[in-house]
């Protein structure tokens, strides 16, 4: 039994995806971003944080990642050229895809009001379209990002097209990209991540 803290509506709501792509038995401790009982796990204060016996692990991408080695599920093995792709989509989905979206929520909502910056906000809307650009290219005719298979950073990748969308409220073009974004979100497990998640919200 795992045991995730952290609100699904955040970051955490990738380790809900995977534990439940898994079938993996676990707990939530919905506490908040910058709370109190979450900063006794990180220094940042920052979810989610996942238990796996007597152990924390901080990050989600570190998590999920875990999770995916530990069960032998939805990632390549370490130290073959397959996991070095793999793992090259994921930093790519983390640096080219989730980084102006996170730096627009802090120009949104997260920064002191004298330092948000409308020019920034354009910016990283610039930065995230060429990124899609990039994706398509680099997806091709492919199912997923490593062909057939479904892998952490697709995980990823559908976390960041739901963060556009819903939470940026970016309008994401028809092409390639939203394709495989659909895709990637049409699987049971990801709607059964968002009814856990709706159970936290309101």
């Amino acid at each position: 039994m795992y045991k995730l803290i952290g609100l699904p509506r955040t970051r955490a709501f990738r380790v809900v995806w995977m534990l439940e792509e898994l079938g993996a038995e676990y707990e939530i401790d919905p506490a908040a971003p910058r709370s109190e009982e979450a900063r006794s796990y990180n220094p940042s204060a920052k979810v989610p944080i996942l238990q796996a016996g007597d152990d924390f692990i901080i990050d989600s991408v570190a998590i999920i990642q875990f999770l995916a080695d530990k069960h032998g599920r939805f990632t390549f093995p370490a130290g073959s050229i397959a996991r070095a792709q793999q793992d090259s989509w994921t930093q790519f989905a983390m640096d080219d895809i989730e980084s102006p979206l996170w730096f627009n929520a802090k120009n949104t909502f997260i920064l002191p009001e004298e330092l948000r910056s409308q020019t920034a906000m354009k910016a990283c809307r610039y930065d995230f379209d060429r990124a899609l650009a990039t994706l398509e290219t680099r997806l091709g005719q492919k199912t997923y990002l490593m062909g057939d298979e479904f892998t952490v950073p697709d995980i990823l990748m559908g976390h960041c097209a739901n963060w556009a969308q819903k939470g940026a409220n970016w309008e994401l073009p028809a092409g390639p990209a939203l394709d495989y974004f659909d895709r990637v979100r049409d699987r049971p497990a990801y709607h059964r991540a968002i009814e856990v998640r709706g159970r936290y919200e309101g």
